[in-house]
């Protein structure tokens, strides 16, 4: 293996390996073939190729995943869908930043400002002010095609699910440090969840998001506030990067479970 290689592409190597699966990395580890006989299949980013096109679609736009969950009734973070303005007037429309600013004006706690697609907590602000606002939005739209406004909400706790066929293979709360993000590349720590009360809760909410979207394998992030758990975002790349630094025997089983439904 590849000094520094990422622990996903190290467990399909290792899983072809152990099933006479031909593997063809290609440079980066972003794209990678694996062939039994006749039999090609891809794993790109962290997306082993598992899920539906519109399953993995409506996961990577957290608008659309909080649409589809408002509609299934499943508890969610709000997050509302503003358009780059560089797409044009016919596009996005006249009144796009009086829009953003009526939710700041609604949400006196503060509203957080991201991408709408993407991962790891990259470009995330939180905002309090016009001004803040505006740069949050300029820095967002630099980068994306669109970003998402949710109220900033006092999280006591989020936990991750990573669910394959409706079955929890791991789940674990993220303990922040002095950032008030929980990502782990934040500075999070990742702390497995013993059976009980919390953890049954957040497995049968995530099994409800999972089933609202029509995912197979994902990562559901739920957060508690004020006592009640919400779905945050759904994952439909599953990493592992950091959890599989301090569990890797609980990473690689997930992803060779993952690649059994694919193989099998």
């Amino acid at each position: 293996m590849a000094g520094g290689e990422r622990i996903f592409v190290q467990a399909i190597r290792r899983y072809c390996a152990e099933h006479d699966i031909a593997v063809d990395v290609r440079p980066g580890g972003w794209l990678i073939a694996m062939r039994r006989d006749e039999r090609r299949h891809f794993a790109f980013g962290y997306d082993i190729g598992l899920n539906s096109a519109i399953a993995h679609r409506l996961a990577n736009d957290k608008s659309a995943t909080a649409e589809a969950l408002e509609m299934a009734g499943v508890p969610c973070v709000p997050h509302h869908l503003f358009l780059n303005p560089k797409l044009g007037r016919n596009v996005v429309g006249a009144a796009w930043r009086e829009a953003m600013l009526d939710l700041l004006a609604q949400n006196p706690q503060g509203v957080v400002v991201k991408p709408n697609e993407g991962t790891s907590g990259r470009s995330v602000f939180k905002v309090t002010t016009e001004a803040e606002l505006d740069h949050a939005a300029g820095e967002v739209f630099s980068m994306s095609a669109g970003l998402v406004i949710s109220p900033y909400v006092a999280i006591e706790d989020e936990v991750r699910v990573v669910l394959l066929n409706d079955v929890p293979r791991v789940v674990y709360s993220k303990q922040r440090g002095s950032d008030w993000r929980h990502n782990l590349d934040a500075g999070a720590r990742a702390v497995l969840l013993e059976d009980g009360g919390p953890r049954a809760a957040c497995v049968k909410l995530a099994i409800a998001a999972a089933r609202a979207i029509g995912i197979a394998f994902a990562s559901i992030d739920i957060v508690r506030v004020e006592g009640a758990w919400h779905v945050l975002e759904i994952n439909s790349g599953v990493m592992m990067e950091a959890l599989g630094k301090l569990h890797p025997e609980l990473v690689q089983a997930t992803y060779h479970a993952a690649l059994d439904r694919v193989f099998g």
